[in-house]
């Protein structure tokens, strides 16, 4: 009972501080997130009464899942901007603008972190170094999806926008996977070939494998339904099958398998977008059941938020470096990226400040690296930036995207009327 109560606070809260956020001219995102520090063991919850927010962290992992069933739609609703007509017009520009700003801010970061480590050791260790770095080449896709949809965005900019963010996945993933097992061979003193360069190509390989024989299978399952709730009802049941899915690990031949969530229902919305006449119909009524949905993500998001990270001075040192060099190295490598692939002047001058919101891949990256010797320091620098770039991100985001004229300045049209 007391959980029932609890979303249904986390919902009307979150909706009614977003009452606030528009007066405020703040995307609804950060007042969803506020509302989750809110409700979170750090206050509200911290009160013990029953259903009135989360009294704890395991009260609010154990809603761990709808976390990942709302991750599994905003992936499906990115890979419909991956179509072929889009794909032919500026897919060229997004790969190298994706692998070049992920590279660029993981390069700075390395080189900061282990500057720092030369000159205070005691501090961070080089293996968390490099680990750090890698980290900050992933980031959210959801709040800037939220940020879009919020206000109407659209134009040349919000389209590379959501297609460099699902490269960015990808190439994090490769990054993170290499980084890593340098940074266990490091701290072992042996290196695994398997770890570093296999392991990561097997699982971007199964993930688009599986997302797209799926998309195949739900092409071929809404053939036999012609009414619209129904084939509803079949798109929200092949999601929720991916991200169940993508959840599977085996192993094969000493190589560990596994799925990325983001690539595989990605995988699936792409190549279903793609193959079936009647998709954008059925995209727009996937969007409208997902709304409460993608409001307990982002409430449940901010009361994950752990603020006891602020008390470790070393934590919030390491913190300010991280946030402010992987800031550089998104903004400069999205700028020289975009002007080497030939992208237009708003394009170069505020993609960069789209591309700095920062979440849940990169906690699950933290919750991976917490296998280094000092990896619990590697998770509370993450969670603070992630405390950081959550609430100050989607903000920058929409602020960029109006600068770029791809969202009507608010009060001059109805929030219902997309941007022309």
């Amino acid at each position: 009972m007391d959980i029932l109560i609890s979303l249904s606070a986390a919902l009307i809260g979150g909706l009614l501080l977003s009452r606030v956020a528009k007066r405020l001219k703040l995307p609804a995102v950060t007042a969803y997130l506020v509302a989750g520090l809110l409700l979170g063991p750090f206050c509200l919850g911290a009160l013990g009464a029953g259903g009135l927010g989360f009294p704890s962290m395991e009260a609010v992992e154990r809603l761990n899942i709808l976390s990942q069933v709302a991750l599994g739609f905003i992936a499906f609703t990115i890979g419909n901007e991956f179509r072929v007509s889009q794909l032919k017009a500026m897919g060229r520009q997004a790969i190298i603008v994706g692998i070049l700003q992920a590279v660029t801010a993981t390069v700075l970061l390395d080189l900061a972190l282990i500057l720092l480590h030369l000159i205070r050791p005691e501090v961070i260790s080089v293996s968390s170094a490099i680990t750090l770095g890698a980290i900050a080449a992933a980031t959210a896709p959801a709040a800037t999806l939220m940020v879009v949809r919020q206000y109407k965005a659209d134009g040349p900019m919000t389209r590379l926008l959501l297609m460099v963010v699902a490269i960015d996945d990808a190439v994090g993933l490769v990054l993170f996977s290499a980084s890593f097992g340098v940074a266990m061979a490091l701290e072992s003193g042996t290196v695994s070939v398997v770890t570093v360069l296999v392991e990561p190509v097997v699982e971007i390989v199964l993930s688009l494998g599986l997302g797209a024989l799926a998309g195949v299978a739900l092409y071929w399952v809404e053939q036999f339904f012609h009414s619209r709730s129904k084939r509803l009802t079949i798109s929200i049941g092949f999601v929720l099958l991916t991200v169940g899915l993508s959840m599977k690990e085996f192993e094969v031949g000493g190589v560990h398998c596994g799925f990325s969530l983001l690539l595989v229902c990605m995988m699936t919305g792409t190549l279903f977008c793609n193959i079936c006449g009647f998709s954008e119909e059925l995209m727009a009524r996937v969007d409208g059941w997902t709304a409460p949905l993608f409001v307990l993500f982002f409430v449940l998001s901010g009361a994950e938020l752990d603020l006891s990270v602020l008390r470790n001075p070393s934590v919030l040192l390491i913190g300010f470096i991280y946030i402010l060099v992987r800031s550089l190295g998104k903004y400069v490598g999205a700028y020289g990226s975009c002007a080497l692939s030939g992208c237009g002047g708003n394009i170069t001058k505020y993609l960069g400040i789209t591309l700095l919101p920062q979440a849940g891949v990169a906690l699950g990256m933290a919750i991976t690296a917490q296998a280094l010797t000092d990896g619990a320091v590697v998770r509370s620098v993450v969670l603070f930036s992630v405390l950081v770039y959550e609430l100050v991100g989607p903000a920058l985001t929409k602020r960029a995207l109006l600068a770029a004229g791809e969202i009507q300045p608010e009060g001059r049209t109805s929030a219902r009327t997309k941007n022309a």
